[in-house]
């Protein structure tokens, strides 16, 4: 996914798989992460949709926490995201891990972490 700014260059904003669709709405898993990555106690984060019974899919962040940030709250976290993004952008829930899944070369693995969400749901894994 892209967009062409005012000086007519082309900017990559997202992997069309990334984009998550929550109530019509179109959310860059890119822009979330990149909150959640400026927030001092989050050393890594992907954002995934997962599925919601009233809006089809909401987003969900995976978050691994700095070493001292032990005890940085899941509230403590949405009240950051609301500070900086459109309400309906703001994670609906939060899962904390010791590390995140990747590839061989250092690639968080999105679809291993969608896969939990999505297997047991009437929709089928992305």
């Amino acid at each position: 996914m892209a967009v062409i700014d005012h000086h007519g260059y082309i900017e990559i904003v997202d992997r069309k798989k990334d984009v998550i669709i929550s109530g019509g709405e179109n959310i860059s898993s890119i822009e979330v992460e990149g909150v959640l990555y400026d927030h001092p106690a989050i050393l890594e984060a992907a954002v995934v949709a997962v599925p919601d019974e009233k809006w089809g899919e909401v987003p969900h962040a995976v978050i691994v926490l700095r070493e001292g940030y032990k005890e940085e709250t899941e509230a403590d976290i949405i009240r950051y995201c609301r500070e900086r993004l459109a309400h309906f952008k703001v994670p609906k829930s939060f899962s904390f891990e010791n590390e995140l899944p990747k590839t061989a070369s250092g690639k968080i693995q999105k679809v291993v972490l969608r896969k939990g969400f999505w297997k047991d749901h009437n929709r089928m894994v992305r």
